[in-house]
């Protein structure tokens, strides 16, 4: 029986083949891909001629409009020039619809509809699928289990565990004013929430705020290792000491009962407690929607006072009436400061927090003037875009506290620093009243200058944030009676 054993110019003829077709697979493959890409394009295209829009390039959509960190002032000129909506192409058939009209945000606050995946993946491997994160019924069954923590009764007891923070860092301030240089606010901001979340969410007995700060794009993931090395440690032993007899009825009779405490207590419909994964999850959210996002509000609260001294005064001496002599701010005081409360929601509207949130519709959307979107369409509700809108606040750049007067009129979701509908933030009482002792804390001690050097603007982050910092100058001011600690 012969063997044929195959040339070298044979076997090289059959290898030569072999790659054409392979070539030529692939080709088609590629023609299929690119052919459905173009179909899906135009259906897009379709779906969205309601919508005007500047003009698109076919491969790099709108880019060529964005300069680094342009990207709120862009915003800006669409809202002016475009009504309602925007449909903003990123490369190719990628595209987002960006909503800043309060009708619309209201029809896509009133749905149901998941977060968008891909504009909230980055923040899974941080923070795990807690309430942020998750969609459906499992966020609406954590929702209602986790809404007994926000209750005021609960929320009483923080207050004076921020008060203790706030002033811990106004004594640093203190130290560094003496240096007649500005202080760049938002780094001590930012501790100084850690801080407050740390004692709230733990009963940490630490000082986060000696802690020295670490340069500048290394913040948050210092907070993120602080957190994570305590979160897993606390959740064991607290776990442990729940199993010791008659603990239980020892914690249930705190007076101050704080997040972990409710998280390890509560339990789901079918009787179930939260796992060791979703306990850390649902902490780890408490303490990034807590931190920075409020670190945020309070940098620009204090700038925005910072450059209105009128407003900073009034606010002053309003908190100066309502505290008289008394030994700190408690909660009673934190409803009875309008003027003030009036002065941070303003600021809210001219830089929120959280620039933008997006979903991903399950099924179409009409809105009221009749236009509509497909499902699956990403949409992005731009608050900032919003808070800025001409159309909803005559005049938006310009600082306006009587925009919150008591009895003012505005539509229901003209104004939404916190989001709004079932999705709302959860901890929005939690951050006003944080928001609240800060400010009135810190203007009693300080008097708050800008920096004409180091003018901020604002970048769009996941939080809002400032190209160079927030920078103030902070002029130290005579406190009745002498005594720093009263405040």
């Amino acid at each position: 029986m012969s063997v044929s054993v195959l040339s070298p110019m044979q076997l090289l003829g059959s290898i030569s083949g072999l790659l054409q077709v392979a070539s030529l697979l692939v080709l088609l493959l590629l023609l299929l891909k690119a052919a459905q890409l173009y179909l899906h394009r135009q259906c897009l295209l379709k779906d969205l001629q309601q919508f005007p829009s500047a003009p698109v390039h076919w491969f790099f959509g709108h880019s060529w409009e964005f300069q680094k960190d342009q990207e709120l002032q862009q915003i800006l000129k669409w809202v002016e020039r475009y009504p309602s909506a925007y449909p903003q192409w990123l490369w190719g058939s990628k595209v987002r619809v960006l909503l800043y009209d309060p009708d619309y945000m209201k029809v896509i606050l009133g749905r149901s509809d998941p977060k968008a995946h891909g504009s909230y993946r980055l923040l899974a491997p941080w923070l795990g699928y807690g309430l942020l994160l998750l969609n459906g019924q499992t966020w609406f069954k954590r929702r209602r289990m986790l809404t007994p923590a926000f209750h005021y009764d609960i929320l009483k007891s923080y207050v004076g565990i921020m008060a203790d923070s706030v002033r811990l860092m106004l004594d640093k301030w203190e130290e560094l004013i003496g240096q007649d240089s500005p202080v760049e606010v938002f780094q001590h901001l930012s501790l100084m929430t850690l801080d407050t979340i740390m004692k709230c969410a733990f009963s940490h007995q630490g000082n986060v705020q000696a802690d020295s700060l670490t340069p500048e794009g290394r913040w948050t993931q210092h907070a993120c290792q602080i957190t994570h090395q305590h979160t897993d440690q606390v959740i064991q032993q607290r776990k442990a000491r729940l199993q010791e007899e008659g603990e239980l009825e020892k914690i249930k009779k705190k007076r101050h009962l704080d997040f972990l405490d409710i998280l390890l207590l509560a339990k789901m419909e079918n009787g179930s407690r939260l796992s060791d994964k979703d306990l850390r999850a649902e902490v780890d959210t408490f303490v990034f929607e807590g931190h920075d996002t409020t670190a945020s509000g309070i940098s620009w609260i204090l700038y925005t006072l910072a450059v209105n001294p009128k407003h900073q005064q009034r606010c002053r001496e309003e908190v100066q009436s309502l505290l008289g002599d008394e030994a700190s701010i408690t909660w009673k005081h934190l409803d009875q400061m309008p003027y003030t409360t009036m002065c941070i929601k303003e600021a809210l509207r001219i830089y929120p927090p959280i620039p933008a949130v997006s979903r991903e519709p399950s099924k179409p959307v009409t809105f009221p003037d009749g236009r509509s979107l497909p499902k699956g369409i990403i949409v992005t509700l731009s608050i900032y875009g919003l808070h800025h809108n001409p159309k909803v606040w005559p005049n938006p750049e310009v600082f306006d506290p009587s925009h919150f007067a008591p009895g003012s009129d505005r539509h229901s979701h003209a104004f939404l620093p916190f989001s709004g509908g079932s999705r709302n933030c959860i901890g929005k009482q939690f951050a006003m009243n944080e928001l609240k002792v800060a400010v009135a804390l810190t203007l009693l001690r300080f008097e708050l200058l800008p920096d004409p050097t180091r003018v901020p603007t604002p970048i769009l982050r996941i939080v809002l944030m400032s190209n160079s910092g927030i920078h103030l100058h902070l002029r130290k001011l005579s406190i009745p009676g002498g005594d720093k600690n009263r405040f």
